[in-house]
């Protein structure tokens, strides 16, 4: 079980291997509300080719994604799939669904 720095730093390893030209134009704030012993919140900041992570809660977010901290790992590891999870119940999504999407295609 990974504690939210390191979920949060195999997150920034996988937003810098996306290919900027991928994100380029986007402007959107992702905020990740992970529940359990290791959760926490944060939220991606994507402006025009770059992705940031800020620790804490945006004020304006424009997709909010909800689930496990467990589970979030999972995903960044490729051991759980996204839309599975979705369908599930196990992520939440409030917001621009459109994001949610693109943010799978991104991560993988």
């Amino acid at each position: 079980m990974a504690t939210l720095q390191e979920i949060t730093a195999k997150l920034r390893g996988k937003m810098e291997a996306v290919d900027p030209a991928k994100i380029k134009g986007m402007n959107a704030i992702y905020q990740f509300d992970l529940s359990g012993d290791n959760g926490g919140v944060f939220h991606v900041k994507v402006v025009d080719g770059n992705a940031e992570i800020i620790e804490g809660a945006s004020d304006n977010p424009n997709i909010t994604i909800t689930m496990a901290a467990d589970d979030f790992e999972s995903l960044l590891d490729g051991k759980l799939n996204a839309t599975s999870a979705f369908m599930a119940g196990k992520l939440k999504i409030k917001g621009d669904m459109s994001l949610a999407m693109k943010l799978q295609s991104l991560l993988g």
